[in-house]
């Protein structure tokens, strides 16, 4: 059932486990992701971006194929529809399109302005009943067009965002979209750590869950890291089982070549991702 993240969460950050975001691209990402969810009877968030959501010819077709499979597949976990990394115009037009859960990313915006745009899309959401994350400090790496440096968020600024009553934060801790360089110097607990203290019962929310250490993913949980975000291990694993097909030659051997044969190895592997990830923040179970 399509329901906002708040509750979901909430439960998360009280029992100590994370709820996990998996992006989706297309039809098979949205279905492996609502599959999966089921056969591990975990509540899941399926994130989309902006250049996904224009990829998919717009936020009111991603809804309707979201809501109709949940229908077709007699999904009864809860699922939430959100949005990632949204500007203010895409916020709203999420909220028409009827999404259930949207991310306003104001962390570029000078403090004041990006608690001002958050108060606003607050008491939008809190009238409609969908969940609002906000951002503060930047996510290195690029995605989408937006990039950040990835400079750890000001504890005090997120208080303030905190304090506007939105129902979860994600705090920049060094984390990175993408693929991790050898270089990284891995996530800053400490920022993680002051911010909780400053943020109390605020589920905090982890981007760039691709390539972290499994121990650093759940230091994380235990300081308050309530949903983490994955997308392009999903994508990586889903190209590698897909090139596997492709140059081991199956696509040429009888029907292989259909889209829906030539797909399906890319589609497990999605599904193989997901409950991996599941398992390891400690979803499984918890629907």
């Amino acid at each position: 059932m399509l329901v906002s993240a708040k509750d979901m969460l909430r439960k998360a950050k009280a029992g100590k486990y994370a709820v996990g975001q998996f992006n989706i691209n297309n039809l098979e990402w949205t279905k492996a992701a609502l599959l999966t969810a089921q056969e591990c009877n975990s509540p899941i968030i399926l994130g989309v971006s902006e250049g996904a959501g224009k990829y998919m010819t717009g936020y009111k077709t991603v809804a309707a194929m979201v809501k109709a499979m949940i229908e077709e597949l007699n999904i009864t976990v809860p699922v939430a529809l959100h949005l990632d990394h949204g500007s203010y115009e895409g916020c709203y037009k999420c909220i028409e399109a009827g999404f259930s859960s949207i991310m306003f990313d104001g962390s570029h915006y000078p403090i004041a302005e990006n608690v001002e745009k958050t108060k606003e899309l607050v008491a939008v959401c809190e009238q409609k009943g969908l969940s609002l994350e906000a951002e503060v400090g930047s996510i290195g790496g690029e995605e989408d067009g937006v990039v950040g440096r990835g400079e750890c968020a000001d504890p005090q600024e997120c208080k303030q965002i905190a304090d506007l009553g939105v129902t979860m934060l994600a705090a920049g801790i060094g984390n990175i979209h993408g693929k991790y360089p050898d270089n990284w110097e891995g996530l800053s607990f400490e920022t993680l750590d002051a911010v909780q203290k400053l943020t109390g019962d605020m589920p905090l929310v982890l981007h760039g869950g691709t390539g972290i250490p499994e121990d650093m993913i759940k230091k994380a949980i235990s300081l308050g890291v309530a949903k983490i975000n994955v997308n392009t291990e999903c994508q990586l694993s889903f190209a590698a089982a897909t090139r596997k097909y492709v140059e081991e030659g199956k696509d040429l051997s009888g029907k292989g070549f259909d889209p829906r044969k030539l797909l399906a190895p890319g589609f497990e592997a999605i599904k193989a991702t997901i409950k991996e990830k599941m398992e390891l923040f400690g979803s499984v179970g918890k629907a």
